[in-house]
């Protein structure tokens, strides 16, 4: 697994160029010493480093954002908040630190977190009298206040999100992005008066996840539904979670992307989150609770990045166009950088967003490496020849297709471009993650599909201890098999078919494997 021991990759740039007698750097060192096919958990170590997304830190399971991973994530958020905005929920913020006290009222909910709950036990010099908790999720934060604020059926539908970190400290195998002690996401709670309503804002909040990752992170997932007793163990079956997974063809391994969690009245019973209805009864709440975090852009990484580095969709790169001037022999330098900087002006003043390097103490291939190793979508050149003909040359990232774009109509013909690489990078990792999947029926299908690394479609019977079993039989040095998600969209279950695990009736179409 990327980051086992936490030892971050080799990635300072400035012990991997070396000055020449002519003052310019060489192109030495810039590649990846790791490929994504030979041993993925280094390379991709290697990706989020030298692409400059994070840094390690001192401490073991926490990592530095970047500018470049923040311009990713403020993209992510503009679309997102707007589109919850236009539901009517409220954005609002509570604090980081929740008392024990509150935290037992919910034991049951409590316990799936209890190992990764990080205590604040001393002031200074001084032992706190009672210790205080930082925040895993925020449930037992938000819930004792939603009982202070609910009445009536005129306070329903309540619907708050809030922007913020939490953190999980105990795990192994620390992960940029997937698995770290202090992560950034959004974190939504709502109320409603009936089941319904409940029902529909889980589906629609999927919808939203849905579109995040695939038209903004052109990671094809599959919408599902997921047992919940796995995460809340007080969850009954009025309960259910929706989910987005993702695939990652390279280690046969699920991810599980976003949550949409229908809470039932569980948490209305311990917090007695109560109101009166339009006939003057009083009734309880159901709830809702749903997150997307910081792990969708690992997520993005892993299932693009290549062996030279980052691969990044134009809608979320915060540079979507680069642009180097080559210099050649006796050309005027001063016309080539000017012609860079007008066609730069001429993008952003369009609403791409475009820089140049014309930094020239880096040869032009130090510059095309760099920005590969940044996952640049499209990268300009700009040299004499160019100039001469009215003209640039426009080289994708996704898969290195050159072209040479006239000037007159040059806005039209990048944004053009910029959409189909977009587009492009969806449909290829949809392809490569659809070649994947293996339908089987039988035990033997079914462990054959597994060491082949697939995303395995079985029958199941929906029953709790199956899986475990499951689990047991499979697991090994890589991990369990597991469910990831019941899809949604269900295929035909012909009537008579048996689960493939103990050849119980099937009540369901279910993904299987391993997973992060």
């Amino acid at each position: 697994m990327a980051g086992k021991g936490d030892k971050p990759a080799k990635a300072d740039k400035s012990a991997a160029v070396a000055k020449s007698s002519k003052g310019r750097k060489k192109e030495t060192g810039l590649g990846l010493t790791n490929t994504k096919d030979g041993n993925f958990g280094e390379w991709y170590s290697e990706v989020v480093t030298n692409g400059e997304m994070i840094e390690y830190y001192e401490i073991s399971g926490c990592y530095i954002l970047r500018p470049w991973t923040m311009a990713i994530w403020e993209i992510m958020q503009n679309f997102f908040d707007p589109e919850i905005k236009k539901m009517n929920i409220k954005t609002c913020y509570f604090p980081l630190f929740v008392s024990n006290n509150v935290l037992q009222k919910e034991k049951d909910h409590i316990e799936g977190f209890a190992p990764e709950v990080a205590w604040v036990t001393r002031s200074g010099d001084s032992d706190l009298e009672v210790p205080i908790a930082i925040r895993p999720t925020s449930e037992t934060v938000m819930y004792p206040y939603f009982s202070k604020w609910i009445r009536g059926h005129r306070d329903l539908p309540l619907r708050l999100n809030q922007w913020c970190n939490v953190v999980r400290w105990e795990f192994s195998n620390p992960t940029p992005f997937i698995r770290s002690r202090e992560f950034l996401w959004q974190e939504g709670h709502t109320a409603f008066a009936t089941r319904e309503e409940a029902d529909t804002e889980v589906l629609d909040i999927l919808e939203l996840y849905r579109r995040l990752y695939e038209e903004y992170l052109a990671v094809p997932v599959v919408k599902g539904r997921k047992r919940t007793v796995y995460v809340v163990l007080s969850f009954d079956q009025t309960t259910w979670d929706g989910q987005t997974h993702a695939f990652i063809p390279n280690t046969g391994r699920g991810v599980q992307g976003a949550t949409s969690h229908c809470l039932g009245q569980n948490f209305a019973k311990m917090f007695e989150i109560n109101f009166e209805d339009e006939k003057g009864e009083k009734a309880m709440v159901w709830q809702n609770s749903w997150a997307y975090s910081t792990r969708t852009i690992g997520v993005m990484v892993m299932v693009h990045g290549d062996d030279k580095g980052l691969v990044l969709p134009p809608k979320v790169s915060a540079v979507q166009v680069i642009v180097v001037h080559v210099p050649y022999k006796d050309a005027d330098v001063k016309e080539i950088i000017n012609a860079c900087s007008a066609t730069v002006k001429t993008l952003c003043e369009a609403g791409i967003r475009a820089e140049a390097d014309l930094r020239e103490n880096y040869s032009p291939g130090w510059k095309y490496s760099h920005w590969e190793m940044k996952g640049v979508p499209l990268r300009i050149e700009i040299g004499p020849k160019d100039l001469a003909n009215n003209q640039v040359r426009a080289v994708r990232r996704d898969n290195g297709a050159k072209v040479d774009i006239p000037m007159a109509g040059l806005v039209d013909s990048i944004n053009g471009m910029l959409d189909t690489i977009q587009q492009s990078m969806f449909d290829v990792a949809k392809q490569k993650r659809d070649a994947c999947i293996q339908v089987t029926k039988t035990w033997d299908e079914f462990i054959e599909a597994l060491g082949q690394k697939k995303l395995i479609l079985a029958p199941w019977c929906d029953e709790e201890e199956v899986e475990k079993e499951v689990k047991a039989k499979t697991k090994g040095e890589t991990g369990a098999a597991k469910t990831l998600c019941s899809p949604l969209e269900q295929p035909e279950l012909p009537e008579g078919t048996l689960c493939f695990a103990s050849g119980k009736p099937a009540k369901t179409w279910t993904y299987w494997g391993r997973s992060y």
